[in-house]
């Protein structure tokens, strides 16, 4: 059987990565790795292949930049010509990219299955470019792996039913093999205390790109960081927006670094007291490490986490509330599975070999 896997973006590739491993295990299975190129990293370097375990991609489709409109356009085009040359019985998918939905599209098209891994998940506003493909990617695909009972219930509301699957997270799997090579020493590196400090992310565009939003938001956080110290892993787009509205002088207080890989990020949750992000897988891995995070979203795709009192969904105007009001302590365990969901993903589909 062969099958060709369709990642777009860092996050994807985590995991196609447990995935991979998986599927290397089934005797006849013959997997093709395609990376549309939609989010370009100079990190994903040999090294970073290395330390996930995986094979660098069969094709690199470079394909990045432009519109929602033009990118999907250009990704039809490209993966249409590739199926059509490598004639895949099945396309596995990740998430709600550009490149998700691209890959569900061509392989509708041209009559091949979709498996669609992180389906069922819903968020508002509806009209959100994510929401869009990951509704999309769902009415095709042939088989639906959940991540949570939550996604049960979504699909179940919808109307979809066949082929849809509960397996868990396979980020779950990701973080549970990982864990023993965390970076355990970041924090100390940065002088700071466990649990004694806040890790920080943050990227969307409704929080960044809109000088006034920005501008609540560090304030807020400028507060919370004169009561604790926040480690402000900031990234570029948010980087350039401070920087084009003048707002450097509100990042005074907190301890801003370059972004940082996974095994640094990880280990520095592992000792933080809590986070904020508006990420959304690492939402689910401060979860992971047992750690709370005020999510700075209106809405989010893993309710669960806020439903069970673990996260908590805050603006710029209330995040400094927010924190004074957090309280730590044990909350519900296993909501994405045990750790296993690769596993299970796999053994769906090698029984339709």
């Amino acid at each position: 059987m062969k099958i060709m896997s369709i990642v777009g973006a860092r996050p994807q590739f985590v995991k196609e990565a447990i995935v991979q491993h998986e599927l290397n295990k089934v005797e006849g299975i013959n997997e093709i790795l395609v990376h549309t190129g939609q989010h370009y990293d100079e990190n994903m370097s040999g090294s970073f292949f290395e330390t996930l375990s995986m094979r660098k991609p069969d094709y690199n489709l470079g394909l990045s930049g432009g519109s929602h409109g033009k990118m999907t356009g250009e990704m039809l085009i490209a993966l249409e010509e590739l199926m059509l040359k490598e004639s895949p019985e099945l396309v596995i998918l990740y998430g709600d990219t550009n490149s998700t939905l691209a890959g569900a599209l061509t392989a509708a098209k041209l009559k091949i299955g979709v498996a669609h891994i992180e389906a069922g998940l819903r968020q508002h506003p509806k009209d959100m470019p994510e929401e869009i493909n990951r509704v999309l990617t769902d009415r095709i695909s042939k088989y639906l792996f959940v991540p949570s009972e939550w996604g049960m219930k979504n699909l179940e509301a919808e109307g979809i039913r066949e082929g849809v699957h509960f397996t868990g997270d396979v980020m779950y799997d990701i973080f549970l093999k990982m864990r023993p090579t965390f970076d355990k020493s970041y924090h100390s590196e940065l002088g700071l205390e466990p649990g004694k400090y806040i890790v920080m992310t943050m990227h969307r565009d409704f929080n960044v790109d809109d000088r006034e939003t920005l501008t609540e938001i560090l304030n807020g956080v400028g507060r919370i960081a004169r009561e604790i110290p926040i480690v402000f892993t900031i990234h570029p787009r948010t980087k350039a927006r401070i920087e084009e509205f003048k707002l450097s002088s509100m990042l005074k207080d907190i301890l801003v670094v370059p972004p940082i890989d996974y095994l640094k990020l990880m280990g520095l949750t592992q000792h933080a007291y809590a986070a904020i992000t508006d990420s959304g897988g690492y939402q689910k891995e401060t979860y992971f490490s047992g750690k709370k995070a005020l999510v700075l979203m209106p809405d989010t795709s893993w309710i669960e986490l806020v439903d069970e009192g673990i996260n908590v969904l805050v603006s710029g105007a209330d995040i400094y509330d927010a924190f004074s009001g957090l309280k730590t302590g044990d909350f519900k365990e296993n909501i994405y599975g045990s750790g296993d969901a690769a596993k299970r993903i796999v053994s769906i589909i090698s029984q339709n070999i």
